[in-house]
């Protein structure tokens, strides 16, 4: 159990908490799978899951081959690289025949690099 006054000091703990809460509502399955994003300082991972049976079904990193030579334009060189990294994970699903999904933001706020990761999941084809 999580005491509150740790809760105040430790912000991996508050995401945590946001997490299971969002986590409550949020199940995937073989038709629909889950979306799941994690977000570190540096990079964005994101992988589709089905919560049924408990397996992985597509999983990409910014430090996966197709994107760890990315070369962005503008100035926000991470939100870039976090919407074509939606983008490929959305095309290597469609290539596995799934087409809709629900979103697990993981306990962060949906915005910045975690909203153009979706951007490019629903611009590459993925339904949520």
């Amino acid at each position: 159990m999580i005491k509150q006054s740790q809760l105040k000091k430790n912000r991996s703990l508050q995401r945590k908490r946001r997490h299971y809460r969002v986590r409550n509502r949020v199940q995937g399955s073989a038709e629909r799978p889950r979306l799941v994003v994690y977000r570190s300082l540096k990079n964005i991972e994101g992988q589709l899951v089905d919560d049924d049976q408990g397996v992985t079904l597509v999983g990409l990193s910014t430090l996966s081959e197709g994107l760890r030579d990315f070369k962005a334009e503008g100035q926000n060189r991470r939100v870039e690289q976090a919407f074509a990294a939606g983008k490929l994970l959305a095309e290597r699903a469609k290539s596995q025949g799934i087409k809709a999904v629900v979103f697990d933001r993981g306990g962060y706020k949906y915005h910045g690099r975690v909203k153009a990761f979706a951007d490019g999941a629903r611009e590459g084809g993925l339904e949520f």
